[in-house]
């Protein structure tokens, strides 16, 4: 392939995905606006119109304010390719150090804090307008200023070893690889698996053993019925950050611990908790995480024998507006990390509906071990509590939306009842 041919081709991948993704973004605006003032019948007695014509505001300014997300991140990706943005970095880092690996590491460091810096102004926003205004954000701005900090000393002190091993991986291992390094970022992700629950999460949540004995029984009842063993019961301070409320289990191995949001337990009942919670042990017990951690390794197989294809290829960095005389296995990363996501963005409702699927079988899993109504009301209370709207437009939720539209699910679940 030529780099001429290339550069056309990513653009026209980048400016479909864009007209794509603007045309779902109006539809969503469309069809939640439209049925805003009335409560879909199944919902009806349950969520108020104002719950109902709350949550639609809410899902229309996130939505206007996607697009203003989008058009920013393809200014930001044309700018560090074809309008030389990258090339330029690239070059001014090449021409002041001399240690060859340095110089690549303090690339791929750098390409991250400008596009960290770039998307800073849009994450206040986010957070301090959209999700302040409709009374979900409960962060200072201290706590933000030290999650940040927090994020960056983590990214440097885990993912500092993890770049110099796979680089040197990359330089010294020959035409396999992306093999080895397929292998060293599988044991890293299996790692983190471990680690997370016990070394990172605390450093950002406090995590509180469960005390309430009459649902601490409940829920190991539970536990012991499906066949689950945790490390133990916990409830993080989530509202210190936002009103939201979730429950879910996290780690692996003897590292399992069950984590509820202390908004949930506040808002549900014992019965609700336990329903929630035998859905989440449902995607366990069906299997369902060991399937998306295959799926992802294999994922990863795929892209990085594409990577080490690709990062040989002259029109690969030409095509993208790297010179040839600075290709470099860090340019390589970052141009493939940059523009993947707009080659696969077409694959968003595959996976989406697998994970559908896999919500529809963890309901069914709760709905034979607790009481499906509980899991109904759970539900209803928790997509007021969220804002979540009723009504979003079928194509939009087939591309974003990891769980299925509320009132399919909850139709689904009261062929339980």
């Amino acid at each position: 392939m030529s780099a001429l041919a290339f550069t056309q081709l990513f653009l026209f991948f980048l400016i479909l995905t864009f007209i794509v993704r603007v045309w779902l973004a109006v539809r969503q605006l469309h069809t939640v606006k439209k049925f805003s003032d009335n409560v879909p019948e199944q919902f009806a007695g349950r969520i108020t119109l104002p719950a109902h014509q709350k949550a639609a505001a809410y899902t229309i300014a996130k939505t206007r304010f996607s697009l203003v997300s989008l058009t920013a991140d393809t200014v930001v990706l044309l700018g560090f390719t074809l309008f030389g943005g990258l090339q330029y970095l690239a070059g001014f880092i090449f021409a002041h150090i001399r240690n060859d690996m340095i110089c690549q590491i303090a690339l791929i460091f750098a390409v991250c804090i400008i596009a960290g810096m770039l998307d800073l102004p849009l994450d206040y926003y986010r957070k301090f307008v959209i999700e302040e205004n409709f009374g979900f954000n409960k962060m200072t701005p201290s706590l933000y200023l030290g999650d940040m900090i927090k994020n960056a000393l983590l990214g440097t002190i885990i993912g500092l070893p993890v770049l110099w091993i796979l680089l040197v991986i990359m330089e010294k291992t020959g035409t396999w690889w992306w093999l080895y390094a397929w292998i060293l970022w599988s044991a890293f992700q299996y790692l983190m698996l471990f680690i997370y629950p016990t070394f990172i999460a605390p450093l950002f949540n406090k995590f509180s053993p469960l005390t309430d004995e009459k649902l601490r029984g409940q829920i190991e009842r539970l536990m012991q019925r499906v066949g689950f063993r945790s490390k133990g019961l916990y409830i993080m301070d989530g509202s210190k950050r936002s009103s939201h409320g979730n429950a879910y289990f996290t780690g692996f191995g003897s590292a399992k611990r069950v984590v509820f949001f202390d908004t949930l337990i506040e808002r549900l009942s014992p019965e609700e908790i336990e329903a929630v919670l035998a859905h989440e042990l449902g995607h366990f017990r069906l299997k369902h995480v060991i399937k998306r951690i295959v799926f992802t390794s294999a994922a990863s197989l795929v892209f990085l024998a594409l990577l080490g294809f690709l990062k040989n290829e002259s029109w690969f960095y030409a095509g993208l507006g790297i010179a040839p005389d600075l290709a470099s296995n860090a340019v390589a990363l970052i141009l493939f990390a940059l523009t993947l996501p707009i080659f696969t963005f077409f694959l968003s409702p595959v996976l989406s509906m697998s994970s559908r699927k896999h919500e529809f079988e963890a309901d069914d899993f709760s709905a034979r071990h607790t009481d499906a109504g509980h899991l109904v009301s759970a539900l209803v209370k928790m997509y007021e509590d969220n804002a979540s709207t009723l009504t979003p437009d079928p194509l939009h939720s087939a591309f974003y939306d990891s769980h299925p539209p509320a009132s399919i699910r909850i139709n689904h679940l009261l062929r339980h009842s």
